[in-house]
């Protein structure tokens, strides 16, 4: 982050071979009092470059671009900078694209309808190391066979209790918690509980972390 103290901002790489994209992504995140646009790349080839040279907090990768394609683009800039925050913005959200993206060492994916106050969490959320994922692809993270309900996975070895099991299935459905209340019948309150829950005992910070370790471990 730019020096400044307690007026530091959160510097963002837009990368999209859209000029009329790339500037209203740095409209709406320089709009902000905590986040800036240091630089906008039009190509994948520009993005490594400029995220070499920048070292930006946060950048945000589209996908289908000319010539050296956005996941092409996040393998390079992450075998330069290992801790490189990058979240894909994009209209694609096919299992393949996700996992290509994801696999490349992006920490986040986002679909380019996502709300503006979504867009601008997910950015806060990269910066601190997290990994914002649009709730319409976290179930391509898993193998195309559902998790029976009840099941704690293949491996025989899974920590969660049985209804935990039940929400963590459908969180990797996308899911919300008030969804998942409505889906299983009990309250929003305790949904949030048993997710708090599932975080704790998987050792994991969020939402995506937790479906990719249910992929990990056979749901």
């Amino acid at each position: 982050m730019q020096d400044g103290g307690a007026g530091e901002r959160t510097t963002v790489l837009v990368v999209d071979d859209h000029p009329l994209v790339r500037g209203g992504l740095g409209t709406l995140i320089s709009s902000t009092a905590d986040l800036t646009v240091v630089a906008e790349a039009g190509s994948g080839a520009d993005a490594v470059r400029l995220a070499a040279e920048l070292r930006p907090d946060v950048i945000l990768m589209d996908l289908s671009m000319p010539g050296l394609d956005g996941v092409e683009a996040t393998r390079r800039i992450v075998q330069q900078q290992p801790g490189a925050h990058i979240v894909v913005l994009t209209s694609f959200h096919d299992r393949v694209k996700v996992r290509e993206a994801l696999g490349a060492g992006a920490i986040g994916y986002l679909l380019k309808d996502a709300e503006a106050d979504v867009l601008l969490a997910a950015i806060r959320s990269a910066a601190l190391g997290h990994s914002p994922l649009d709730p319409r692809v976290a179930g391509a993270l898993l193998p195309t066979e559902a998790l029976p309900t009840g099941t704690a996975g293949t491996t025989g070895t899974s920590p969660l209790s049985a209804r935990e099991a039940d929400v963590l299935r459908l969180i990797t459905r996308g899911l919300s918690n008030r969804q998942i209340g409505h889906e299983l019948g009990i309250a929003e309150r305790t949904v949030k509980a048993h997710v708090g829950s599932i975080f704790r005992h998987l050792g994991v910070a969020d939402r995506t972390s937790a479906a990719m370790w249910a992929r990990d471990h056979g749901f």
